[in-house]
């Protein structure tokens, strides 16, 4: 069902109004309305994938980037540590 022009009107100004009194609000609910689509499209992905067809490719989360990241760095350090342990006990034993 359309909304009339004066039903728009009056939506478009109390929105106005509810960015101007309360930001925090607003920046819930657009949070809000991000996980609710997120949401969305992951049921889509479900269903399409149940109905055989191939899912759109999606990139990785900044989170999952982060963590993966993170991962190899403490590999690294801990590689790295333990092959200075070995020269270090090696280098013990040539004397």
């Amino acid at each position: 069902m359309a909304w009339s022009q004066d039903e728009e009107r009056m939506l478009a100004q109390i929105e106005r109004h509810l960015v101007d009194e309360d930001p925090r609000l607003v920046a819930r609910l657009e949070s809000f309305n991000e996980r609710v689509r997120r949401s969305e499209e992951s049921e889509r992905r479900r269903v399409a994938k149940a109905d055989g067809e191939q899912p759109p490719n999606r990139r990785p989360r900044r989170s999952t980037v982060i963590i993966v990241i993170s991962w190899l760095l403490i590999a690294t350090l801990v590689a790295t540590l333990l092959v200075l342990v070995l020269r270090h006990e090696a280098a013990a034993l040539a004397f």
